[in-house]
Order: C-alpha cells, then sequence, then structure tokens
C-alpha cells in the first residue's frame, strides 16, 4: 500500500486526510524506519507495509464511530505507538495514554509525540497491570494490538475502564481466544457486544475488532501479577 493507496482505502472508512496530517504520517514513518535502525521497534520496515500494516490495521479501529468523538482510550503494549498514535493523528479530540513497559520504546514514543506537536496523547513508562492498578474506571475505551491471548490483555485492561466503557482489540484471529475466555470476560465484568470482521485491503488478510462492554465493576482484585495471568493460558 503506497501513500495514494493508504489515502484512498481511508476514504472507504470515512477518513479524509488533510495534507497536515499525511505529512504527519509521512514524518512518523521516517522516525519509526530511523529509530529503527538503532533499536528494534518493528519487523516491517518497507513504506508498503508500513502504510497497510501499522497505519491503515491501526485506523480499522475508526470503524467503531464513537472513536470519532471527543473521548479518552487506553492502548496498553503500545510498542512503537500502534494502534494510538495513527489515531491520535486523525482525531485530536481523542485523548489518548498509551502504556509501554520498554523504556526504548517510550523514549521513542516521547520523540514522536513532540516531532508531530501530538498534544493528544500521554506516554507511561509502566508495566500494564501497575498501571491500571492504579488508574481504575478512568477510560471509555481501552485497546491493544497484537499483544497477547485475550484473556490476558483482557485482564491488563478491563479495571481502566468505565463502566458502559468498551474494550477493542484488534485480532487477526479471534473464535479460539474468545471461546477460552468466556469466564474470564465474565469475571471482569466483560458482555460482548459485537465483533467486527474485516479483510485488509491489497493482502485480503481476515481482521477483527472484538467490541466488548463493561456492565458491571471489576473485582479489586484485578489485575494481578503478570506472571499469575500468564499461567492460566494453555501453552
Amino acid at each position: 500500500m503506497n501513500k495514494e493507496e493508504f489515502q484512498n482505502h481511508l476514504k472507504e472508512l470515512n477518513i479524509t486526510l488533510s495534507d497536515k496530517e499525511i505529512n504527519m504520517f509521512e514524518n512518523y514513518k521516517e522516525l519509526l524506519k530511523d529509530y529503527n535502525k538503532k533499536f528494534n521497534l518493528t519487523s516491517i520496515t518497507e513504506d508498503k507495509e508500513i502504510y497497510l500494516k501499522h497505519f491503515y490495521d491501526s485506523l480499522c479501529l475508526m470503524r467503531i464511530e464513537q472513536l470519532k468523538e471527543d473521548t479518552n482510550l487506553l492502548d496498553i503494549g503500545t510498542g512503537a505507538g500502534f494502534p494510538g498514535i495513527p489515531l491520535a493523528i486523525v482525531n485530536p479530540k481523542l485523548k489518548i495514554t498509551l502504556v509501554e513497559s520498554n523504556g526504548k520504546k517510550s523514549n521513542f514514543l516521547e520523540i514522536v509525540k513532540e516531532k508531530l506537536n501530538l498534544n493528544n496523547i500521554e506516554i507511561i513508562n509502566s508495566r500494564a497491570e501497575e498501571y491500571t492498578k492504579n488508574n481504575r474506571n478512568k477510560f471509555f475505551f481501552a485497546t491493544s494490538r497484537a499483544v497477547s491471548h485475550l484473556s490476558i490483555i483482557s485482564e491488563l485492561e478491563f479495571p481502566a475502564l468505565k463502566i458502559n466503557g468498551y474494550f477493542i482489540p484488534l485480532k487477526s484471529s479471534y473464535k479460539e481466544e474468545l471461546e477460552e475466555s468466556k469466564n474470564k470476560l465474565n469475571l471482569l465484568g466483560g458482555l460482548v457486544e459485537d465483533i467486527i470482521e474485516y479483510n485488509l485491503p491489497i493482502e485480503n488478510s481476515k481482521r477483527t475488532i472484538l467490541k466488548i462492554k463493561k456492565i458491571k465493576e471489576t473485582p479489586k482484585d484485578y489485575p494481578r501479577e503478570y506472571n499469575k495471568i500468564k499461567k492460566e493460558i494453555k501453552k
């Protein structure tokens, strides 16, 4: 996907980029490629792949109309800023908190924030469970992309959600994980409201957004330590 294809396919999501926003994505791409030479941020380094698998894939979350409004979102395990930074570029009203435990990646995010003048993002260098334990019932949306099993990431994110807020993870495949996570989601206060299935353009690979509503308070014992959460997942 080149820059022109990126813009054209975004129109199918009802997103039209301004010249300023196009330049922001270009600058972000170049920063990503430059700093990736110094330390590993991503295995995706070709321009066309960055546009498709990082930028466009992240912006598929805009299929959820409420993300175009003035609200807030938590992005845990954001890595080099996905999906949070692309969302911040296209909706300056969306207040986004990026949580990343890796110090070098967090430093890179600070550089992107400064270079792109993204005043609507906050960067937290912290373990996810430590952050959400101390920031309960704060966000209307929480998301992650290619971070871990649904059962793990849901426990890390649900405590930070407000009642009637939504956990909206991006997944390539989901059916097995969702089945394995049903009991955990119920325990955390989650109810699957919608499953949005679509294909990435050009390569036609399958993608899914799970829209899981928080309908009741998450028990105060959650999140637990990461090692305890991870032990529940069958190898």
